[in-house]
């Protein structure tokens, strides 16, 4: 078995890379990618320590994530799309400005 630490490190990084790319990013698209990063550190976590602690709650929770996932892409995706039909930009500070 793979020591614990490897697992969270990992964990650690991904959740770094997904709050670096909504800090840093305007793109609409990208935004919902580093959710999606976050989502899935929150899922490594929850496997791990499934794995670790000899229970399968964590792998049904991770299930759950999993479908909370999907549909956030698929809510997001429809409304970069319209956003996109209607004013040809995802940019998110210049579909901020729409709203003034």
């Amino acid at each position: 078995m793979e020591p614990l630490i490897n697992y969270i490190a990992l964990s650690a990084i991904l959740f770094g890379i997904g709050v670096y790319g909504l800090i840093s990013k305007r793109n609409a698209l990208r935004l919902i990618f580093s959710v999606e990063i976050i989502i899935n550190s929150a899922i490594l976590n929850l496997v791990t320590f499934s794995r670790y602690s000899n229970t399968v709650s964590g792998q049904t929770f991770a299930l759950f994530g999993i479908a909370v996932a999907a549909a956030e892409v698929a809510v997001g995706l429809a409304i970069i799309l319209l956003a996109f039909k209607l004013h040809q930009e995802i940019d998110v500070l210049q579909l901020r400005k729409l709203r003034e």
